[in-house]
């Protein structure tokens, strides 16, 4: 039986191919890179407040697409990947918390399949019996790894865990694991919305797409964890990560109350480095006069209390 293949909305494609890849390589050549400065890590993390916590909403930035977050008394972790290597490349910056350190984790939510969102290295370290819930595609190879408690998903597809409503919505972006799986499972970002307290929008891997809108008219988003790196060239790039200037037009588009950056320094997917990124979206939140409340980025491993 064929395999369902996956797309964006409105049939936009991310078609690269050999002289795109000669061309991106030939402008690299020519690009002059601090690679030294890195995003750094919070001076003290919290691992031991965060382990006891059952009472108090928090988000932790573990590094990349990373997070552990604590609502409704559930541990929650996105996209985890503590891997050291992505393909040839190490790692810039180390996790932010050592796995070890977690608290036992409820839930886990991936966006996509790539290896830089999904890394089986990682759960398999995971502690405690979190319930996976991933994109549609990817429940087969969850149960091939041994993993049984797992929820697919479809676009705007909802559900109930312990009281905390998650939701699957829409990403501009593609997927493949191997040679012969591209675009065969599903992408996208998950809305997390607790009983009491703020909802929390993890928008995945996305290029800049008219469902950000469509998402902010559905859905009252208290904070969003936005990717903001992995975008130059812009050429090459835009279709599928989206850049720091129009990740701040989706945050207003969206009516977000707090802006937390992520997808960044942490591997070196693209030209941009981490330092650049984050550079580029203070530069337009000042640029738009936003207000500093609007705005956190966070150090590598440092924890908000909400």
């Amino acid at each position: 039986m064929a395999r369902r293949i996956y797309a964006n909305m409105d049939g936009i494609e991310n078609v690269k191919g050999v002289r795109d890849m000669l061309r991106w390589s030939k402008e690299r050549r020519g690009k002059k890179k601090d690679l030294i400065t890195q995003i750094p890590h919070a001076p003290e993390i919290q691992a031991e407040k965060i382990k006891k916590n059952t009472t108090r909403a928090s988000v932790t930035w573990i590094g990349h697409s990373t997070f552990l977050i604590q609502m409704d008394g559930l541990n929650i972790l996105t996209d985890p990947v503590w891997a050291r290597r992505m393909g040839v490349q190490k790692r810039l910056t180390l996790p932010g918390v050592p796995i070890e350190q977690l608290p036992a984790i409820d839930i886990v939510v991936i966006s996509h399949g790539h290896y830089d969102h999904l890394d089986f290295g990682t759960i398999k370290k995971i502690g405690g019996s979190p319930v996976f819930y991933v994109p549609a595609g990817l429940k087969a190879l969850f149960n091939k790894k041994g993993y049984q408690k797992v929820i697919e998903a479809d676009w705007w597809e909802d559900f109930t865990h312990a009281g905390l409503k998650l939701t699957f919505v829409p990403a501009q972006h593609w997927t493949r694991r191997t040679l012969r799986d591209t675009n065969t499972s599903h992408w996208g970002g998950w809305i997390m919305e607790p009983e009491e307290g703020r909802s929390i929008y993890f928008a995945g891997d996305s290029g800049y797409f008219r469902g950000f809108k469509e998402i902010g008219e559905k859905f009252e988003l208290d904070i969003i964890l936005m990717p903001i790196g992995a975008y130059e060239p812009e050429w090459f790039m835009s279709v599928s990560h989206i850049n720091p200037e129009d990740a701040v037009k989706a945050f207003l588009e969206m009516n977000g109350k707090l802006f937390i950056p992520m997808h960044y320094g942490a591997y070196r997917l693209a030209d941009d480095t981490g330092p650049e990124a984050l550079g580029r979206l203070l530069a337009e939140w000042e640029k738009r006069k936003l207000a500093e409340r609007s705005l956190k980025a966070l150090l590598i491993g440092e924890t908000l209390w909400l």
